[in-house]
């Protein structure tokens, strides 16, 4: 008498190897990171030399290079690298799920609909407080998507329609928000527009410490579906085959990277593409495994971002502009390139 035995796999069995090339990528990466970051703060109206940088972290510097340094520009350059890591990170989760090299978080409306979220608040709140900011746009984000991923859904959710849908929503979410900026007062309209390029000007501790928890929070929930990151790469039937629940997955994903584009949208603004090239070029570097693409992804998202703030606030100095509009000056023809270089693979 024969027994048939079925052996359900739960989890898909997806063995880990270790790239050593990949990993001292990564490592190299972060060490440049760092010397952008003590760079970054040492320059400025004020030019403080690197070992004066240094002497204040540990607390050994003078009274005067201290504050610039701990109080003014350290908050200002850890709140660009958070913002850039959540980006490049909510980018290269929804490149995965959408299986194209120029996908973004605006591509499922993301960005579009904190952005809507926020300049409404700003429009009809009374008082705007900072602390609020990560968590409205949060919110607009995910209603957006929420509404996106409905209107795609059809007996499931294909890459294409979920791409198609996400852009319509987009337009409209931009509409949304022209007209809060028309409806609301004057200063309110200029405040928002500031906002809506993409800045870290002014931040404080005050925005590390309210940023710092959904950034924590989602990336360390990110790091827990490298898995099932890796199995959406190999395609929807080879990863129901291993034991994804695909559309279950998918939505859980979407959800990190909407909170993670969200909230950092809220506090820093509309820093456009680098969800959209940080991923890219961590892929180019060290390959499609998430176990390395995504840490690559977010310490290139936090270094361009802080490249593109350092140039605004010394290149044009007495003038300090927003980081949005150089990491759009780089976006928009790197986008182009991508879109040259994929259009026979559409």
């Amino acid at each position: 008498m024969h027994r048939h035995v079925v052996i359900r796999t739960k989890k898909p069995a997806l063995s880990f190897h270790v790239d050593k090339r990949a990993l001292g990528i990564n490592f190299l990466l972060f060490l440049l990171l760092s010397a952008v970051i003590v760079l970054s703060i040492g320059l400025g109206s004020l030019h403080i030399p690197v070992w004066e940088v240094i002497k204040a972290f540990v607390g050994a510097g003078s009274e005067q290079n201290e504050l610039i340094v701990l109080d003014w520009r350290l908050p200002r350059v850890v709140v660009s690298v958070m913002v850039g890591a959540s980006l490049a990170v909510s980018g290269a989760i929804l490149q995965s799920l959408v299986r194209n090299p120029l996908a973004s978080p605006d591509l499922i409306g993301t960005t579009a609909g904190a952005t809507a979220a926020a300049v409404a608040f700003i429009t009809f709140a009374k008082d705007v407080s900072v602390q609020w900011m990560p968590l409205v746009a949060l919110i607009g984000g995910l209603l957006t998507a929420t509404l996106t991923y409905l209107t795609a859904w059809k007996g499931g959710v294909s890459p294409f329609r979920l791409a198609l849908v996400g852009v319509c929503i987009s337009a409209g979410m931009g509409a949304l928000t022209i007209f809060f900026l028309i409806i609301t007062q004057t200063h309110k309209a200029s405040n928002a527009l500031g906002w809506m390029t993409g800045t870290v000007y002014g931040t404080s501790w005050v925005n590390v410490m309210t940023l710092l928890p959904w950034t924590v929070l989602f990336l360390v929930a990110t790091i827990f579906q490298i898995r099932y990151l890796n199995a959406q790469e190999l395609g929807d039937d080879i990863a129901k085959g291993i034991g994804v629940a695909i559309d279950k997955k998918r939505l859980l994903l979407i959800a990190i990277s909407v909170a993670l584009a969200g909230a950092a949208v809220g506090v820093a603004g509309g820093i456009s593409f680098i969800g959209l090239m940080a991923p890219h070029i961590a892929r180019r570097l060290v390959g499609s495994a998430y176990g390395y693409l995504l840490p690559a992804s977010a310490v290139l998202g936090g270094m361009l971002v802080v490249l593109a703030d350092l140039i605004g606030r010394t290149v044009f100095l007495p003038h300090d502009l927003p980081a949005g509009i150089f990491t759009a000056a780089i976006g928009a023809p790197f986008f182009v390139y991508l879109l040259y270089k994929t259009r026979n693979h559409q």
